[in-house]
């Protein structure tokens, strides 16, 4: 069993940044020590002038592996997170074929995982109209939590569910302890925007005004009030992902104020983008929900700030080239989904320090925070002992650009791309081993099913 002593100026804990020692014993960390605690012998790695973080958590990625591997696959999207310093993502139940909707359908995903990972991967169950039997079933196999879409998800395979089929899902998503994730849009608001905005003409198509009227705010505050009403009455976990309308905030702080077990997610595109800079055409940034006005994203720094929303997870939701970059700039045909996985460390980072926010409140937000929405606290997320050996050496004054040629993606497309960031991963450490070592990914997969 291999030991090893990590020593670092800036070592980031759940307590604050100091110096320190992290001793490894095989996987995980044995203690913590003082700088200079370091036995005779010992083999050292130092970080210099590197801070030393927990290895991010990233709860919301779609590889889409078996069925749509064109668009991403484990392989793939395991070395890009390895790159940006995440070491442990969960995969969404959606758009793989099957979904992730049965225990037969988690058997395909992990055999298709199998012997391809770079970092460690967990499984999000789905929640579809009739599936109600089989989620403890996933839930007895490791599902530690389970997705729904309250409006169109996109793909027939997928279907969203209706408030029915949550009051009969959610009872038994609490007894099995598992959290519910939740697409938070009603189909209502959609509908209605739909109809007020009439016959759109091919100019209108290519504007990102267009499909940002098409999903107006109301739809994710009404479907955020359901879900509020819906955790408040059966207790189980819930939680919002990629929020992207500051208006709900309100429901979020009576949540917490009320102790009601309702939290929240954004995306580093929504904390980076604003409605008003994205050219006609630029497809590259469509999503749902849409990215909002400046003063939306202003206000969800401000959500982040407060506590009222938890964390920052990617969403990265690849497709090809030809779905995502049509020749017309038509946001409304092209897919509605943003890559930036591996990249997200940077992209908060490049605001927070900015906006005076430390680093440690960024390490909460994108590593202990999603570490324990899925239960992995004192596993994943933090340096502390038992935890894990997964650490990030990080270079908070780095200056550097997103190019296509190092995005390492199936498909490398993104909206980042030419974006100057702050902030640059130099290794990252899974479970002791370096599987990052600033310049390239090991070609050996060490990573595992969770």
């Amino acid at each position: 069993m291999s030991e090893w002593v990590l020593r670092g100026a800036r070592v980031v804990f759940p307590d604050g940044t100091r110096p320190a020692t992290v001793h490894v014993r095989g996987e995980r960390i044995e203690r913590i020590g003082a700088f200079e605690d370091v036995p005779d012998g010992a083999t050292v790695v130092d970080a210099g002038a590197l801070t030393v973080l927990p290895g991010v958590v990233d709860t919301h990625v779609h590889v889409n592996e078996p069925g749509r591997t064109e668009w991403e696959g484990f392989r793939s999207v395991t070395r890009a997170a390895a790159q940006g310093g995440v070491t442990t993502l969960f995969d969404m139940p959606l758009n793989s074929l099957p979904s992730t909707t049965s225990v037969a359908a988690l058997d395909q995903k992990r055999r298709a995982a199998d012997g391809k990972l770079s970092i460690d991967v967990g499984f999000t169950g789905g929640v579809v109209p009739g599936n109600a039997g089989e989620l403890r079933a996933m839930a007895k196999e490791g599902v530690r939590a389970f997705k729904a879409f309250l409006c169109d998800s996109g793909v027939a395979e997928f279907p969203h569910v209706a408030a029915g089929d949550l009051e009969t899902a959610l009872p038994t998503l609490a007894d099995a302890g598992a959290t519910f994730f939740a697409h938070a849009e009603l189909p209502g608001p959609l509908e209605a925007a739909e109809r007020a905005f009439g016959p759109a003409t091919a100019s209108d198509l290519q504007k990102h005004a267009t499909w940002l009227r098409s999903r107006p705010r109301a739809a994710e505050d009404e479907a955020i009030a359901l879900l509020f009403a819906l955790c408040r009455s059966t207790g189980a976990r819930t939680h919002v992902v990629h929020l992207s309308s500051s208006d709900a905030l309100p429901i979020l702080k009576a949540a917490r104020d009320q102790g009601v077990p309702l939290s929240a997610e954004t995306c580093p595109h929504y904390l980076h983008f604003d409605a008003e800079h994205i050219p006609d055409g630029a497809t590259l940034h469509k999503c749902a929900p849409p990215i909002r006005e400046k003063e939306n994203r202003d206000a969800l720094w401000a959500g982040l700030e407060a506590g009222l929303i938890r964390m920052v997870v990617s969403d990265h939701s690849p497709c090809t080239p030809e779905l995502k970059v049509l020749e017309l700039g038509d946001f409304v045909k092209a897919w509605g989904g943003i890559s930036s996985l591996g990249l997200g460390l940077s992209i908060v980072w490049t605001h927070a320090q900015k906006l005076g926010i430390p680093l440690e409140r960024v390490v909460e937000w994108m590593c202990a925070a999603p570490a324990a929405l899925v239960g992995l606290t004192g596993r994943k997320g933090s340096l502390v002992p038992g935890a894990d050996a997964d650490f990030v050496l990080f270079d908070p004054d780095a200056e550097w650009r997103v190019v296509t040629e190092k995005l390492l993606y199936k498909n490398a497309v993104s909206p980042y791309v030419g974006t100057a960031l702050r902030g640059k991963v130099r290794a990252t450490y899974l479970r002791g081993e370096r599987v990052y070592d600033g310049d390239a990914v090991t070609e050996r997969p060490t990573g595992r099913m969770i």
